[in-house]
Order: C-alpha cells, then structure tokens, then sequence
C-alpha cells in the first residue's frame, strides 16, 4: 500500500485500455487541487464531518471515515516519518476499532523505523 490511501492507480496505470485515453478537459474530472497532494496529517486529524465535507462528490466518500482514517494511518506508518507520531498516537484511543488498531501497528512501525 505504500503512501496509498485510496484509489485505483495501479489498475488504471496496467489497464491495456487507457492507452487510447486522452486528459480530459472536463472541469468536473479535473482533480481538486486541495486533493491533489494532502497532508498525511491532516487527512489523519479529519473528523467524520471534516470528512464528509471534504469528499463531497467523491468517489473516496463510500468507503467512510473510519477505513478511510484506517488508510492514512496505513500511510503513515509506512511513511517512517516519526515525526507523525504524535498524530497517530491520538488516534490510538479512538472509538472505532479498526482505527484503533491500525493507529496501534503505525505508531509500533514509525517508533521500530526511529530506533
């Protein structure tokens, strides 16, 4: 997974198919640019509400704040940055479990890469 948090890069990168696409012009398919390259930690500090208002209109909005905050907690802890633990570590007491528990593995992965 790497610094993935969502998508499908590396199907639509492999696909035969999009050798015959073209870069759209359509405003509507542009990328946001407040999406184009998001801070890892502040993608983690997103509330559900933060989240929501985020992804309006965005396919990343069905999978939910909590696998998605899963995911970003996945990225950090692959970043090897242990400068984000602070910001994982409070996301260790979350209510969801599937948070908790990916918050729990970055944090020992970011202190692991740091020692």
């Amino acid at each position: 997974m790497g610094n993935r948090i969502y998508g499908c890069d590396d199907c639509l990168a492999v696909c035969p198919w999009n050798k015959f696409a073209k870069a759209t012009v359509e405003p509507a398919f542009l990328p946001r640019a407040e999406l184009t390259a998001p801070r890892l930690a502040d993608l983690a500090q997103l509330d559900d509400v933060g989240f929501r208002e985020l992804f309006t209109a965005s396919p990343v909005k069905r999978i939910g704040s909590a696998r998605f905050t899963r995911n970003v907690l996945i990225a950090l802890g692959n970043s090897g940055d242990a400068a984000q633990i602070p910001v994982v570590e409070a996301l260790c007491g979350d209510d969801d479990p599937v948070v908790r528990d990916a918050a729990a593995w970055a944090v020992g992965r970011l202190k692991a890469a740091s020692s």
